[in-house]
């Protein structure tokens, strides 16, 4: 292409520093409240989809990285969560230290310059440490220190990671306390009010022993999210686990059907009669990427057409599924050519366009070199809409794309 728009990210990657609830949290806190700690690593696998670190003591061999901790959880910085600038062949299932990764994984200033490099001017960014969505937080003990410290990552995304030094060039996307709706309802509300436009959540929740979305039991979150025009967005992953086949299956085969749980929730989101409830709810799904997105269509169409009598859905279901994506679901790719050939069974309205960056999966910093290869057959003002334009409508930015903050 003679040009490529300047790319908006929908789903990049921050690598929280170490002060973030150290600051921010009641000092009362200091050695329960999320925290890093260097330590050894025991043994580490990622087998059936299952992510299964042990930390080791101190004094114990193995190699030493940092640790997030919090309560009974032990979540190491792997080469995964920041692997950009590294050889493909180099990137393997390793613990790592703050000093080990590229400084603009977690400083804003080191950042960037990063997006530069890459045709890019704002991106959003989703959270590794704490998980995404805070999916540890729901079984943690102490639900006051888990309120502040969901409310202190917002405050640091908001005011630090995304302020005056961003210069409108990160936008903020925020937790909720999943354990209550209602406090998640208004958690959303206060993000709200200072320009906050996108919140993370599970996209299967009953794996994380939440209510699944076909329950009532997430209507006041919902509702807030409706009244605001607070965008929900279900990272691959945020249901604590990933995709796979079988207990023995290598990383390979769930980095290969990533996309799985994304399609299981856009079909219980389809069939659970929200979108009719809340008009103004949007959902969007990162990294799932886009070429699946047609059949599931289709063959919804099919069921709630022939057997939404019987199927459960007849009496909250009253339009086809796929009219229903259209209005209210965003597909997020980075690399998906077949997705992008048939773009018009997906809607050039409901794609987003993402970099990954920081992750091993990231195209940086080759992300619009790969955004021209696989949309040169696209007309440009469609490559605009994809790559740009969805994004700063749905998000709320500026026209120059960017975000003004409240």
């Amino acid at each position: 292409m003679e040009t490529f728009p300047k790319i908006i990210s929908v789903d990049d990657h921050t690598v929280e520093p170490a002060h973030v609830w150290r600051d921010r949290l009641p000092s009362k806190y200091a050695d329960t409240g999320p925290r890093v700690v260097r330590a050894p690593l025991k043994e580490m696998t990622f087998m059936g989809g299952k992510f299964a670190p042990v930390m080791g003591a101190k004094g114990d061999d193995g190699p030493v990285g940092d640790w997030w901790v919090y309560e009974d959880l032990h979540r190491p910085l792997t080469r995964l969560d920041t692997a950009v600038g590294y050889d493909r062949d180099e990137i393997k299932l390793e613990i790592i230290t703050y000093e080990q990764m590229r400084p603009g994984s977690f400083s804003v200033p080191e950042r960037l310059p990063h997006l530069s490099l890459n045709h890019f001017l704002p991106a959003l960014g989703s959270p590794p440490s704490p998980g995404f969505c805070v999916t540890r937080y729901p079984g943690a003990s102490d639900r006051e220190l888990g309120l502040l410290g969901v409310r202190a990552y917002n405050d640091w995304m908001v005011e630090e990671w995304c302020g005056p030094e961003a210069h409108g060039r990160l936008i903020p996307l925020t937790l909720v306390p999943l354990w209550d709706a209602e406090l998640a309802a208004a958690e959303v509300r206060r993000n709200a009010a200072r320009g906050v436009r996108a919140v993370a959540f599970s996209e299967i929740p009953p794996h994380l022993g939440l209510p699944s979305i076909h329950a009532d039991d997430w209507d006041p979150f919902l509702a807030a999210c409706d009244e605001t025009g607070t965008v929900i967005a279900m990272h691959i992953g945020s249901s604590s686990r990933m995709p796979s086949t079988s207990a023995d299956a290598p990383p390979a085969v769930g980095s290969t059907i990533t996309f799985a749980n994304c399609c299981f929730s856009m079909v219980d989101w389809l069939m659970s009669g929200k979108f009719e409830r809340f008009p103004n709810l949007r959902i969007m799904y990162a990294e799932g990427q886009i070429g699946w997105i047609p059949y599931i269509l289709e063959r919804a169409d099919v069921v709630w057409e022939e057997n939404r009598a019987w199927g459960g859905v007849a009496e909250k279901v009253h339009r086809p599924p796929s009219e229903l994506f259209a209005e209210h679901v965003y597909g997020c790719f980075f690399d998906d050519a077949f997705g992008l050939k048939n773009l018009d069974a997906i809607g050039v309205g409901n794609v987003l366009y993402e970099t990954d960056y920081p992750h091993s999966d990231s195209t940086w910093p080759r992300s619009r070199e790969v955004g021209e290869e696989q949309m040169g057959h696209l007309a440009p003002d469609v490559v605009d809409r994809i790559v740009r334009g969805n994004a700063i409508e749905l998000l709320g930015l500026t026209e120059d794309g960017l975000w003004a903050g409240a």
